[in-house]
């Protein structure tokens, strides 16, 4: 089992979320943060003042899958989630040792 975590633009989530159902990922979980990395932030105007915006909005998936299924999950973050500018966001896919479901104790693959 591995971890898939996405960092995508706000306005990506959706499609991003209908690319991993096409693909048969139909569960996940997302959290609103904000960062920056290379974008660096921007400044905006306020009542005539500008200002720096350090961190940016962001949304951070996290996926659960199978060995099976990581190709498919990166490819179709991926596709989805490219607008080709920078800020597109970034994946990382880390091992799961164990997972249990809480409300029946199920473990592995049958947890998810």
């Amino acid at each position: 089992m591995k971890k898939v975590e996405a960092i995508i633009k706000p306005f990506k989530l959706d499609d991003v979320r209908s690319a991993l159902m096409d693909v048969g990922i139909s569960g996940m979980t997302a959290t609103e943060v904000k960062g920056f990395g290379r974008q660096k932030g921007h400044t905006e105007l306020y009542r005539g003042a500008e200002y720096a915006v350090d961190f940016l909005p962001k949304v951070k998936l996290e996926i659960i899958v199978g060995e099976q299924q990581v190709d498919a999950c990166i490819e179709a973050i991926l596709t989805a989630a490219h607008t080709g500018k920078i800020g597109d966001g970034k994946i990382f896919v880390t091992p799961l040792e164990r997972i249990i479901r809480i409300r029946t104790s199920e473990e592995g693959e049958d947890a998810v």
